[in-house]
């Protein structure tokens, strides 16, 4: 009898894992789908994304530059003066003009920035072909957010890095983001929200990022132009030979 309730507690935990596994993978279906599904987003292979921030009252330019798996370069202008964030392959790289505690002279990047930004090279996002990327992805739950229902996955990448996804029930997109980022020397938790959903290319990317400024206050993001699979040279990433 003993050995019978055994057996049948564990073929209810496999049961259980499988639906579960099920529900993740169909989850995930739909959210590449919504975006556009697997072949719009397997052929994104350059983003070219021009970005305007207000914050403390102020509309800060951004213009970024994204080769798939290859590089990045992000450019920001804050009262005539340019901020410049590369990442070349495993290496990275930063300008950063005086007013904002630099030189104006190349510097590296600590590894933890290096880490946290190389997940911008892949326009398909972390759930895209996730399990051949060797991530995890946890259903946590549905859940209530804003008044509406979003499936909460936890999502943990091959080397550790993990963020939680809230995916809107209704359409399947990316709602809300949480993540710990590392900023000097510290690690902050990071919440976005993601709306204003717009189809480029025949791939929905959102238009409008909130988030919390680190200087304190809000901060909104609106995305002006977004270019997919526009001409872009990769020596841009390269750093600086002084």
């Amino acid at each position: 009898m003993t050995k019978l309730r055994i057996w049948a507690a564990a073929a209810a935990l496999v049961f259980t894992l499988n639906a579960q596994a099920q529900s993740v993978d169909e989850i995930v279906d739909k959210h590449i789908a919504a975006r556009g599904g697997a072949d719009k987003l397997k052929g994104i292979k350059t983003l070219v994304i021009e970005n305007s921030m207000s914050m403390q009252g102020m509309d800060i330019p951004m213009k970024q530059m994204i080769a798939t798996g290859r590089g990045m370069r992000m450019e920001i202008s804050v009262m005539g003066n340019e901020m410049i964030t590369a990442v070349d392959g495993d290496k990275g790289w930063t300008i950063r003009p005086a007013m904002m505690g630099g030189t104006g002279e190349p510097e590296d990047l600590p590894a933890e920035q290096i880490k946290s930004s190389t997940s911008q090279l892949d326009p398909g996002g972390p759930l895209f072909n996730y399990k051949e990327k060797g991530t995890k992805v946890e259903l946590v739950g549905k859940e209530k957010m804003d008044k509406k229902d979003a499936y909460h996955l936890k999502i943990t990448t091959k080397d550790g890095t993990a963020v939680d996804y809230f995916l809107d029930a209704n359409t399947y997109l990316l709602a809300k983001q949480i993540a710990q980022l590392s900023m000097q020397g510290q690690e902050v938790k990071q919440e976005m929200n993601f709306s204003d959903y717009k189809e480029v290319s025949g791939v929905k990317f959102p238009h409008t990022m909130e988030t919390a400024s680190p200087m304190g206050g809000d901060m909104t993001i609106i995305t002006n132009k977004i270019t997919v699979n526009g001409p872009i040279d990769e020596k841009m990433f390269a750093k600086p030979i002084k």
